[in-house]
């Protein structure tokens, strides 16, 4: 390999070419001095078969082959459209792997009826199964519109599919692209007007709903969602499932990496649905006293359908 390198005081230019040649000369020049030091680099003579190939050529894929940005345009509308159709509302995000008979999962149905019915508004979350399906069923059971943004394939799974067990077609989307998934899920939340009652619920979950919690803490705190009207963030704690990472959050604060109370003031930490029930209700100005009255009838109901 041979490198070769020419400065002046005001500029510096590199150079850089290949050689099959054993040994080769790097010189080092002034333009200004006139004076050149050298020295020899030793490289062993290697066979290999790249795959990837560098030129210094003016060469580049033409943009317009590339047919991905034009298809996440696309699938970015097709969701819009839907929550046009379907209206805004609270958006869940949480564990595909925790099926009916978990707990979490009979706690999230019941706090999906629930909000439904408090709120008045369209359920959305991923169209997945686990706690995402467990807030879709308690909504549907409350008789409240439900949508969904799925994708191809969730953790856990071992097979992908486009469509959803139950819900017609017409009230969720199959997305390719996660951006384009994610663009929904925000949106569902965006409050237009003081009218739209919305909020997020971050239930239990791995991997994909950190991912998730954590974008739109982000969009939170620079004030790219509620910056003109708020939109609650809701943190289910249950069986203190969440307790080890606000305390990582908490050392970050030690650490100078965010600012005192900053996390705190982005989400709602709740430990049971009567604490997210009654924040939303006193959030949105509502009453939570019907509500209230049916949670322990629910609660019954689910306990002995799922055994």
């Amino acid at each position: 390999m041979g490198f070769a390198a020419v400065s002046t005081i005001s500029m510096a230019n590199f150079f850089l070419r290949s050689s099959y040649h054993h040994q080769k000369d790097v010189n080092l020049g002034s333009c200004m001095r006139k004076e050149t030091w050298g020295f020899n680099l030793y490289l062993p003579k290697l066979k290999y078969q790249s795959r990837i190939s560098f030129c210094c050529k003016n060469e580049s894929i033409d943009f317009e082959e590339r047919t991905s940005p034009n298809e996440v345009k696309k699938e970015i509308e097709q969701c819009y459209e839907l929550i046009h159709r379907l209206g805004r509302g609270v958006v869940y995000l949480g564990s595909s792997r925790m099926g009916p008979g978990h707990l979490h999962y009979i706690k999230t149905f019941e706090l999906g009826n629930k909000i439904a019915t408090l709120l008045d508004c369209t359920t959305w979350s991923g169209a997945g199964p686990g706690l995402m399906d467990a807030a879709t069923q308690g909504a549907l059971q409350a008789g409240k519109p439900v949508g969904g943004f799925k994708i191809g394939k969730e953790a856990g799974e071992w097979t992908a599919t486009n469509f959803h067990p139950y819900l017609p077609s017409e009230s969720y989307l199959t997305c390719r692209f996660f951006s384009a998934r994610k663009h929904g899920l925000v949106d569902a939340v965006v409050r237009c007007r003081s009218s739209e009652r919305t909020a997020v619920v971050v239930l239990p979950g791995g991997i994909g709903t950190l991912d998730e919690v954590f974008e739109i803490m982000a969009l939170i705190q620079l004030e790219r969602i509620g910056s003109q009207l708020p939109v609650p963030l809701l943190l289910m704690n249950y069986d203190s499932f969440y307790t080890n990472l606000l305390e990582f959050l908490n050392d970050c604060e030690k650490w100078g990496t965010v600012s005192k109370c900053e996390v705190e003031s982005l989400w709602k930490i709740c430990n049971n649905n009567s604490e997210a029930l009654d924040y939303l209700a006193e959030f949105y100005g509502l009453s939570t006293i019907e509500t209230n009255r049916k949670d322990s009838e629910s609660s019954e109901h689910l306990r002995i359908n799922h055994g």
